[in-house]
């Protein structure tokens, strides 16, 4: 495969629940705090799961909006697309997992269609591609 672009971000101090990740260009710099659900004290920090759907919901709706512009339909800018993002525990019990909802909202179109267009954008966006096999993904029209 030909890389079009490459991302580099570093982890440091501890990782989740106490450090730091930055971007090598200075465009993200983020402190990790772990959620009061985890058992942390729910400081003022993100945390991988929120990276995650951030990243997620983005290249989701690109991805929709490429997935409308192939079958002849414009998905509008109002669209939106939020991921539901949950760590799990693993059924092996050696480790834990995360398990995606992606809910999709297109104004003034069926629901039917938003799910089929997320159906198709699942093909086309690389975060599906990368854990197609790992994590259970669900698509909900809203």
């Amino acid at each position: 495969m030909k890389s079009l672009y490459t991302a580099h971000a570093t982890a440091t101090k501890g990782g989740r629940g106490t450090g730091t990740a930055a971007t090598d260009d200075g465009k993200i710099s983020v402190k990790f705090s772990t959620p009061k659900e985890m058992g942390g004290d729910g400081g003022p920090g993100t945390n991988p799961e929120q990276l995650f759907a951030a990243g997620y919901s983005s290249c989701f709706l690109g991805a929709m909006k490429l997935a409308g512009k192939r079958q002849g339909e414009t998905v509008p800018d109002d669209a939106t697309m939020t991921a539901h993002v949950s760590f799990v525990d693993r059924e092996d019990g050696v480790g834990f997992a995360i398990a995606v909802t992606l809910e999709g909202h297109v104004p003034g179109m069926p629901s039917a269609r938003v799910l089929e267009l997320m159906a198709a954008a699942h093909d086309i966006c690389p975060y599906s591609w990368a854990i197609r096999h790992t994590v259970d993904v669900q698509f909900k029209a809203v």
